[in-house]
């Protein structure tokens, strides 16, 4: 029942149909050469000669990545530290990182005393490793120290090799880790990453997380097909032919895309049965083809346990086959042992194992769907008694068993243990499949929902949890509380992803439906902010600012009082009502948040734009290197964009534009990620490009302003709208003086709509100007009064100045 069905021509096929043939290749002995890549090799070997470095080493499935990373340590002296990801990894954060150094004890240097945190994890190293510290209250301050201890670690075991296959299925700890490294390298350590190159269009967690290094700080380095040369000389060495036929090369290029794991298995299979290389019928240059060839010679019960073992996994443990096929541990090793020898498995140090993924994808595809599924759930009982149960191939089994109830179960443990590890976009990857379950009972579903929201927030997975929220909310039947907090958690993640005032009314929404004090508190904190959304007026901000500071007063909660306070203070800044200054050097003076450093982080930095905004530039700068010394300290990689975002724009207020233009466009790449800083990048690149172009430079200016407004109109973003129609008007203020009146005035139409007048200094002043120019200064008066009773008594030092110069050009 369980054998794998192998189907094909007949003998004759397999030998050439009885072809005689010019060309005998030579029965292959030992592994395929490895050819090409001399570019490669050369630049890796000059980087890992010159430590710190990380490198990526990217390509499709079946490169050749592992080979490449054989060849090059071959060369290498000094120890490597060597750790393979899993394809079903258990949410054991750091896990593949761990196992790279956990029998390298006795090599330790002295090491910092951080590395201590590391004890619980490494009771191998237990005798070596500094006492463990005692535990953080704050997860996020724990979750760093394990980072800094990693990197402790590793410094004691340098100078090393650091290598790290199979990226593509790392935990989201393991590629925060590598950022961290990027910025903080270890001395005399080398870091080489392998890792698939995504989908068009597509990402992965460790894509991600580099994206957000700083410049230059990894070396990417792309593997790709091999050339005609190589293959041709691969095949010469191979099949001992000498100088092979051009059509030879031809043909293995074409039915191989020059893919070098199926160029090698096909390869390797022309060299072990000999016949006619340039015969179609005689040579399978499929890889399902050369794989069913391999499996002619196994029995039936050899096929049947190499079918459960690429069920199991791509490195099969014996026992489980076993105990899942009712066999003795003889008959399963012979079988192992008999695919061994057809070339299907080959000797991984610590036992059989695919010869690689795609050779275990076509021999998984070969067992019967039904069959599958059987043995799937099989592994599935037999993981079940393990200890501690090992909840994420359990959920992975039970999916692909079709047993959804078993599959939610172990789901949600693996995420609640993935939460508990800090690991939440861990967590929201186990939680976004258990939403795909249609029979899902609606409770289950709502609170498997509410997981994946708060667990999406500070995770990888955004984007793919928003529509699954939307689909909950739009059932009629939610209960209330799972509305106002799922509505909740929707409304943040819109505003993460950029979209503004889709958020800013999701959580509106929310608001009446959240049942404590301490759940509406922060809510309604959020809704205070002024400088997100069009469309409400300040005095709408000031009342909900009102009614978050009720709201935290009565729920009693610290953390919701001090949420308030930091809103608080950014809306004062932004109506550059003084009193802002005193508020925040209470807060920063409180200890409330100094024991919550990346919430201090984040004040500092939203601090720094609204001061930015009034036009206080030394406050801005003291708030941003505080910022960036608290997001440094604290681990906080996710706000390192925002940090370089505020730093920027600093520099263009301060009128410091030279080689602005380059870095901000490096930031606009870097922030692609991060839509949520996205358009104010792009805004703030805009700008300095209408400030600086000069000629046909002018062209592009405009096209990207033009660009900045659309998106902005669109996701309802009023501060970079504001920003980039009145630079937009400054722009063609000399060639098209009507149109740059328009667009002041259409920024003037949105500054009214907010009540924050400090804001529309830009635009009150080309419009001054167009009116002044075109002899008519009268037209501009009644803008000029309303900047001026606008910020009368208001602390905005560049809308004062504005309407200095105003008056000026209407007197003079």
């Amino acid at each position: 029942m369980l054998a794998i069905t192998v189907t094909g021509g007949g003998e004759d096929d397999v030998r050439g149909g009885g072809v005689t043939s010019p060309i005998r290749p030579a029965r292959l002995r030992g592994p395929v050469e490895f050819v090409g890549r001399a570019d490669e090799l050369a630049l890796l070997r000059r980087l890992i000669g010159a430590p710190p470095c990380l490198v990526l080493l990217e390509g499709e499935p079946g490169i050749g990545k592992s080979r490449f990373v054989r060849e090059l340590l071959a060369t290498l002296p000094g120890h490597h530290l060597i750790g393979e990801c899993d394809d079903v990894p258990e949410p054991f954060p750091l896990g593949v990182l761990l196992d790279a150094v956990r029998t390298y004890g006795d090599r330790l240097g002295p090491l910092n005393p951080v590395a201590g945190a590391l004890a619980p994890l490494l009771p191998e190293l237990a005798d070596v490793l500094p006492a463990a510290p005692p535990p953080l209250t704050d997860p996020a301050a724990e979750r760093h120290r394990l980072l800094r201890a990693v990197a402790a670690l590793l410094a004691g075991l340098s100078p090393a090799v650091l290598v790290l296959e199979d990226l593509h299925w790392a935990d989201p700890a393991t590629c925060e880790f590598l950022a961290y490294l990027s910025g903080h390298p270890v001395d005399g350590l080398a870091v080489v990453l392998t890792t698939r190159t995504p989908a068009p269009g597509g990402s992965t967690p460790i894509h991600d997380a580099l994206a957000r290094t700083p410049p230059g700080a990894v070396t990417r380095v792309p593997l790709g097909p091999l050339g005609a040369d190589d293959v041709r000389r691969l095949a010469a060495r191979t099949l001992r032919l000498g100088e092979p036929p051009q059509q030879l090369t031809t043909t293995l290029l074409d039915r191989t895309a020059g893919i070098p794991f199926v160029v090698e298995e096909v390869l390797r299979t022309l060299a072990e049965r000999g016949g006619d290389p340039l015969a179609d019928d005689s040579v399978p240059f499929v890889l399902r083809d050369v794989l069913l060839w391999r499996l002619r010679p196994l029995d039936e019960g050899a096929r049947e346990v190499l079918g459960a073992a690429a069920v199991l996994s791509l490195a099969p443990d014996p026992r489980i086959l076993t105990a899942v096929l009712g066999q003795d541990r003889a008959t399963v090793g012979a079988a192992l042992t008999a695919a061994h020898r057809a070339g299907l498995l080959h000797d991984a140090g610590d036992g059989l194992r695919f010869r690689h993924d795609l050779a275990r994808q076509v021999v998984y595809d070969l067992v019967p769907r039904q069959t599958r599924e059987w043995l799937h759930l099989r592994i599935a009982r037999v993981l079940e008694q393990k200890l501690p149960r090992p909840v994420a191939q359990l959920a992975y089994h039970y999916r692909l068993a079709g047993s959804d109830a078993d599959f939610v179960r172990n789901a949600e443990a693996a995420a609640d243990l993935a939460t508990e590890r800090g690991d939440d976009a861990t967590a929201a990857g186990f939680l976004l499949q258990t939403m795909d379950v249609a029979e899902l009972p609606r409770p289950v579903r709502v609170r498997l929902a509410g997981k994946l929201g708060r667990s999406a927030i500070d995770g990888l997975s955004q984007a793919t949890a928003i529509p699954v929220l939307e689909r909950l909310l739009a059932d009629r039947r939610l209960p209330p509380g799972a509305r106002g907090e799922l509505g909740l958690v929707l409304g943040r993640l819109l505003r993460q992803q950029g979209e503004a005032v889709r958020g800013y009314t999701e959580i509106e929404r929310a608001v009446p439906y959240l049942r404590t004090p301490r759940r509406r508190a922060p809510a309604l904190a959020v809704l205070a902010a002024p400088d997100t959304v069009v469309g409400r007026h300040v005095d709408d901000h000031l009342a909900r600012c009102a009614e978050a500071e009720a709201a935290a007063e009565a729920s009693g909660d610290p953390a919701a009082h001090l949420a308030v306070r930091i809103a608080r203070a950014s809306l004062l800044l932004e109506l550059g009502d003084p009193a802002a200054w005193t508020v925040i050097a209470e807060l920063r003076a409180s200890a409330a948040l100094a024991d919550r450093p990346r919430e201090h982080a984040r004040a500092c930095l939203n601090w720094a734009q609204g001061a930015l905004h009034a036009g206080h530039l030394e406050q801005a700068a003291a708030l941003l290197a505080a910022g960036r010394e608290l997001v440094e300290e604290s681990g906080y990689e996710r706000l390192t964009t925002l940090v370089e975002a505020t730093g920027l724009s600093l520099e263009r207020a301060a009128g410091r534009l030279a080689g602005l233009a380059g870095r901000l466009e490096q930031l606009v790449g870097a922030a692609e990620r991060m839509p949520v800083t996205l358009l104010d990048a792009r805004a703030e690149l805009a700008t300095v490009l209408a400030r600086t172009a000069t000629g046909a430079e002018t062209g592009r200016a405009e096209r990207t302003l033009r660009e900045v407004v659309a998106t902005a109109r669109r996701v309802g973003a009023i501060w970079p709208l504001v920003q980039a129609l009145s630079a937009l008007a400054r722009l063609v203020l000399v060639e098209r003086p009507d149109e740059a009146a328009r667009h002041a005035t259409d920024a003037l139409v949105l500054v009214r709509g907010k009540g924050i007048w400090a804001w529309a200094a830009e635009a009150v002043l080309v419009l001054t100007e167009a009116a002044v120019a075109a002899g008519d200064p009268a037209r501009a008066v009644v803008a000029v009064r309303e900047l001026a009773a606008g910020i009368e008594g208001r602390d905005a030092p560049v809308a004062l100045a504005a309407l200095r110069r105003c008056r000026e050009l209407i007197e003079g």
